[in-house]
């Protein structure tokens, strides 16, 4: 162990938590507990992963790695014993959780709530899993007989019986209780389910908080209860009643009605106030000793870029599905070990579980896939390392390999995930809902290998989905994308036109349809296309982006900067638009601007090698060029196949004298195209030079 920063931690886990409601009820007051801890720590955004499905991310926090790596790929898996589905079970993951690494280096631990963490685990502390909630009868209990725990929802099985004692029933919440959400809410008749569906959640976020609350008390005196060194706690109530209930946000959706939206409209600032006075005790039980990290795996859309609903959908369901989950969600640190007011540079998810390892003077396995956060601490830390903590022998609490399951019905968490539209309505047979589970998992698969950048096997996948599912779009869309990367061009351009084929109104192909013909340099057929997608949603900052990039391959800045300025209006938080927008500039001349706009572009998205290759390009028009090559040697760090951004750092190093370094980058640059004629580099298109680009400049400088 090297040194420790933090003697007792706290992760507070709020699914879909988005700082675009928090900051202006903070603005407000209204969420004094966690701007307390703001103003005594750090925030930033938390970069979400693709697929942006719960227990994949909150399984990534919790182990620093992709699903490809964890091996939890979905809501639910078959049941081994053939039976149907059951939600994804602790037994699936393929590698450590903080909590085993934390059992097997001494450091008690309590778990509550996580996603996929059914069966517990016997590590050194508690867990109970994510299955605390399930089976609740229609009306309170008499006894725990009638709500009775699932088996192995509780490590150690000792304290079965308490932790179920403390879970609260939905009759439990008085409906006047729900006053604090909409003044009409309360007093709403029994035909309108939605405060019932209040009542629910609210009951079950209080369950969470109660047994939290219990295990972190010193005044708890319960055989096997001991004090815990790290607690992790998650709540998912954030997220399911952005389900239901954020589409009744101002500005008012066109398919809600004007009762529904003056009912509703104030129901998720409502749970999130909930939230923060469940933090404030959780806070006070730990103590001002305890370092804090509060986070959420993704954000959730609460303003005009929520995603259209048809006006045709007679459905309280209307909002359900991924697409409303944004890409930027939450983070806050504070306490010990701490820097106040640090700026961290582009955290994702990936990058929690290392740092957690460094606060706790732990080296961090070298397998992982993020970084420890090092900016926010407030002393310097060389962090060690291990090959892998999956290697490493002890006792760390991990289920043995094809441990069993007790049987069980999750049949109210199955319904829940219909519900919610993460998961389709389940076909009538097993052998059909196994299909479909096989289907979707090798789906996610193959969007976390795009993700990572891994193009290849991510489009073997995709092809044979396609090929078996010619008329599913997402399969279409992702596989054409892949084939995009891999300067496949018009491969990518006859699945989309096929995709066309079976549903020939439908804008994402559209949309895409005009990126393939954009990379194979025929901006105006393009644009037909992307025009003709822009007739089906008044708002969509990713299609004006490429309308922007449309026109400017065509040399119109006028046009191109209008798209680019739509989609940053719509969407500050969007680095393409800032990127299209620095690209304009640089058609224009204007380097000073380009760089501005570029800035914003990393600042908003750190890893996006796009942004810091326009900033060095910028640079180097400006003659500034000890940060021009830094800058470029970032996007070349991030994309090595990076074309255009060799070829400056050649260009300048030339210039420069600097023989050495003008050479290795003139041969990367040579070997870039010579793997583009064989058409497999990825994120390479030979067909559009940058505007004012590498060649450009050698041609104005003389080289």
């Amino acid at each position: 162990m090297t040194q420790r920063l933090a003697r007792k931690l706290l992760v507070v886990g709020w699914d879909a938590a988005d700082w675009k409601i928090i900051d202006p009820l903070m603005v407000m007051g209204r969420l004094p507990t966690l701007k307390a801890l703001i103003d005594s720590g750090v925030r930033a955004d938390l970069r979400t992963l693709e697929p942006r499905l719960s227990p994949l991310l909150w399984t990534s926090i919790a182990t620093g790695k992709r699903a490809d790596k964890h091996g939890i790929l979905n809501f639910v898996e078959p049941d081994p014993a053939g039976t149907g589905l059951r939600l994804s079970t602790s037994t699936s993951r393929k590698c450590k959780a903080l909590w085993n690494i934390l059992s097997q280096s001494g450091i008690r631990t309590n778990v509550v709530g996580w996603y996929a963490t059914h069966p517990a685990e016997p590590v050194l502390g508690t867990v109970v899993s994510n299955l605390l909630f399930e089976g609740v009868p229609r009306q309170s209990p008499g006894s725990d007989a009638d709500w009775p725990l699932p088996p192995q929802t509780v490590h150690p099985d000792a304290l079965r019986e308490a932790i179920s004692d403390l879970r609260l029933h939905p009759a439990e919440v008085a409906r006047a209780e729900l006053g604090a959400f909409g003044a009409a809410i309360e007093s709403l008749p029994d035909s309108d389910p939605r405060p019932a569906l209040m009542q629910k959640l609210l009951a079950q976020a209080a369950s969470v908080q109660n047994i939290a609350t219990w295990l972190l008390d010193p005044e708890t005196k319960y055989e096997g209860v001991l004090p815990a060194e790290v607690t992790f706690v998650f709540n998912e109530a954030v997220d399911v009643f952005g389900h239901h209930f954020m589409q009744y946000r101002a500005p008012k959706m066109p398919h809600v009605s004007d009762a529904d939206h003056e009912v509703y409209r104030h129901v998720m600032e409502g749970i999130y106030q909930v939230q923060d006075m469940m933090l404030a005790r959780l806070l006070e039980l730990s103590g001002p000793e305890t370092t804090v990290i509060v986070l959420s795996d993704h954000g959730f859309h609460s303003d005009h870029l929520r995603p259209a609903v048809s006006p045709s959908v007679n459905d309280e369901h209307a909002a359900m599905d991924a697409t409303w989950h944004r890409e930027l969600g939450i983070l806050v640190m504070a306490g010990p070990g701490i820097a106040r007011a640090a700026t961290l540079h582009g955290p994702t998810l990936l990058d929690i579980a290392p740092t957690i390892l460094t606060l706790l003077g732990l080296p961090i396995g070298a397998d992982m896939d993020g970084r420890p956060l090092i900016e926010a601490l407030s002393e310097p830390v060389t962090p060690d390392r291990v090959f892998s903590w999956d290697d490493l022998p002890g006792e760390s609490g991990m289920h043995p390999p094809g441990a069993r399951v007790d049987p069980l019905e999750a049949t109210q968490a199955l319904k829940q995930l219909v519900d919610l539209g993460y998961l389709a309505s389940l076909p009538g047979t097993v052998e059909e809902q196994y299909a479909l589970v096989e289907r979707e998992s090798k789906f996610n698969l193959a969007i976390v290998q795009m993700s990572a950048g891994r193009i290849v096997p991510a489009a073997e996948i995709l092809q044979g989905l396609n090929a078996s599912h010619p008329g599913e779009p997402r399969y279409a869309i992702n596989l054409a994308q892949c084939l995009y990367q891999l300067a496949r061009f018009a491969d990518g351009r006859a699945v989309l036109e096929a995709l066309l084929r079976h549903h020939p109104d439908l804008p994402d192909a559209k949309v895409f349809l005009g990126a393939a013909l954009i990379a194979e340099g025929k901006p105006e057929q393009a644009l037909a296309h992307l025009e003709a997608a822009q007739s089906h949603a008044s708002v969509a900052p990713e299609r004006d982006c490429l309308i922007g990039r449309a026109y400017a391959l065509m040399r119109q800045p006028d046009k191109a900067e209008s798209a680019y300025a739509r989609a940053a209006h719509a969407d500050p938080h969007n680095p393409k638009a800032h990127a299209g927008l620095a690209t304009v500039a640089l058609i224009r001349g204007r380097f000073d601007a380009a760089a501005e706009h570029a800035f914003q572009a990393v600042q908003v998205q750190h890893f996006f090698p796009e942004g810091h290759f326009l900033l060095g390009q910028a640079l180097t028009w400006m003659k500034q060029f000890d940060q021009a090559v830094q800058f470029l040697n970032i996007a070349v760090s991030m994309q090595p196949g990076y074309l255009d951004a060799h070829r400056f750092l050649a260009s300048i190093h030339r210039s420069r004298g600097d023989v050495d370094n003008a050479r290795k980058h003139r041969l990367a640059a040579e070997e870039i195209m010579a793997r583009a004629k064989m058409g497999d580099a990825a994120q390479f298109d030979p067909l559009a030079e940058a505007p004012m680009g590498p060649m450009e400049w050698e041609r104005r400088s003389g080289q």
